[in-house]
């Protein structure tokens, strides 16, 4: 029995040794940053709130930086300052790739893995992106467009000009209209984070009659929605098509009240958590970023991590308000 007993001791402290060596994988002093385009925004928000539970069950600093509007500029400096800070790893959404590639590529040059989200910078040195398959949500919103107006009919998307990921949405539904030649995109406004010229340009539009009226209004960002829908309800018995972007409050509750038909949803909570569980794998796993992993056949990382689209309406608003009541 002693025997026994002097046996197992070393396979215990074995044990406890790895249980330890696990426990101490991660530490406070790992610093992780979140870039976001607008923190204003419930959508960034929500991302936030994802990169901070990743950090929390990791136990691991998980630091939130960026702009309260949309400012590439400002995206640039803390990304930037981050670089100077020796981050761990970084985490941006690209609002306008020509500003922020060349700060990717630095940081990645001075041994800092940078993952992209929501919006991509894909001729940068980024290593992957995470988000929407933004090409595939805006195709889902031209359908949807293509249904309740029957295939015919004159309409106006609102944007950010530049930023790749509205880009990809306005170009797929591009797609969808190309096959339906009496849908006709008659404008594309850019409101530059300002969500009153959203609201200003749908009055305007909405004075249009007869061949020229719009029939249909699509926001390609979750800033818009809400004010092109008030705009919308102040023309009494109007039957303008809108269709929103994201899950904010206020757009969750127009679609309810109808005022808003439906809304495109994206995960923006997912893509925090898994960013930040993503750039943690590389730190620890010490692999080296600065290298073309795109052109590596045994590359350890994916191109693309695809966190899902959906599309919200009536028949479903109810479950979306009741999840993010439990947030």
């Amino acid at each position: 029995m002693k025997a026994i007993k002097a046996a197992l001791i070393p396979l215990v402290a074995i044990g406890l040794a790895f249980m330890s060596g696990c426990e101490g994988r991660h530490s406070s002093k790992e610093v992780f940053y979140l870039i976001s385009a607008n923190q204003a925004l419930p959508y960034w928000q929500s991302a936030a709130v994802g990169f901070k539970q990743a950090g929390a069950e990791y136990k691991v600093t998980a630091r939130v930086v960026g702009p309260d509007g949309h400012d590439p500029q400002a995206e640039l400096t803390e990304l930037n300052n981050a670089v100077a800070a020796k981050a761990g790893g970084i985490l941006i959404s690209v609002a306008d790739a020509a500003v922020l590639k060349p700060g990717i590529d630095a940081a990645v040059s001075a041994g800092i893995p940078v993952i992209t989200v929501d919006s991509d910078a894909a001729d940068s040195r980024r290593l992957y992106f995470i988000g929407t398959n933004n090409l595939e949500a805006g195709r889902l919103g031209g359908q949807r467009i293509v249904e309740k107006l029957g295939g015919k009919g004159n309409v106006v998307v609102f944007t950010f000009a530049g930023q790749p990921n509205t880009e990809e949405r306005l170009k797929g539904i591009k797609d969808v209209f190309s096959t339906h030649p009496d849908l006709k995109i008659v404008d594309v406004v850019d409101i530059k984070a300002d969500p009153k010229t959203a609201f200003d340009k749908t009055q305007q539009y909405m004075a249009q009659t007869g061949p020229k009226e719009i029939n249909a209004f699509v926001c390609l960002d979750s800033a818009s929605g809400k004010p092109v829908s008030d705009a919308v309800a102040r023309v009494s018995g109007s039957n303008r098509v809108v269709i929103a972007w994201d899950v904010s409050p206020d757009t969750l509750a127009a679609i309810k009240a109808g005022a808003i038909d439906s809304t495109v949803v994206q995960k923006p909570y997912t893509m925090g958590y898994v960013g930040l569980k993503a750039l943690d794998q590389i730190f620890h796993d010490a692999v080296v970023p600065n290298k073309d992993f795109s052109t590596d056949p045994f590359s350890p990382y994916p191109k693309f991590v695809d966190t899902g689209t959906s599309l919200v309406d009536k028949s479903n608003v109810d479950v979306y308000i009741a999840a993010s009541a439990g947030k």
